[in-house]
């Protein structure tokens, strides 16, 4: 599976990817430790455990067979530098799912994260027929808030004490886009985002 943006790939990591992985995670621990949840206590963390890591691409692999999930390394050229997920896919009714990601702290400012949304909306409401996309970000991250700005995706207000991050329940502010969104601005996002 690989999905293509301008400059950027999204794709599974594999066993294979635990060096970079473990690299650029490590570099950029406080720096993303604000914006995560914790940790399960006592669980190997796989960005320093290669038999922890190589379990969560076998998980994350279920779940894309089961087609509750996708979670996909963000690549320029070669090189890893950070993820975007499409987490908690709902089917009958609801036709949802949410998007998570994160970034390299060196690589942030480069617009790659925003160019990864774009190739992950176009995947999700293109090839999986989704009608629903939800971005949740801590109100007090500007430079995430700053991607759906520069995306115009919906802001559809707050959301109280919404996930639990590093220890505390956040508020979020809740983004949203619709498939009739989607196809009403697909060429323009496709013409800023995705062709060369």
């Amino acid at each position: 599976m690989r999905i293509h943006g301008r400059r950027v790939l999204l794709r599974p990591l594999f066993p294979a990817d635990f060096a970079q992985y473990a690299e650029v995670r490590g570099r950029n621990h406080e720096w993303l430790l604000m914006w995560e949840p914790s940790r399960i206590v006592g669980a190997a963390d796989p960005a320093s455990d290669q038999h922890a890591f190589a379990g969560r691409c076998v998980m994350r692999d279920k779940e894309r067979q089961m087609g509750a999930a996708y979670g996909l390394g963000l690549f320029v050229g070669d090189a890893f530098i950070g993820e975007i997920n499409l987490n908690s896919i709902q089917r009958g009714a609801l036709q949802s799912a949410t998007v998570g990601y994160w970034v390299d702290q060196t690589q942030a400012g480069h617009a790659y994260v925003a160019e990864g949304v774009v190739a992950l909306s176009r995947f999700a409401f293109e090839e999986l027929n989704l009608h629903r996309l939800e971005i949740c970000i801590i109100p007090r991250n500007h430079r995430s808030r700053r991607v759906m700005e520069k995306l115009a995706i919906r802001d559809e207000g707050i959301a109280e004490r919404y996930l639990e991050i590093n220890g505390a329940w956040e508020d979020h502010v809740r983004y949203a886009m619709t498939a009739e969104e989607w196809s009403a601005r697909r060429a323009e996002l496709n013409e800023a985002w995705l062709s060369s």
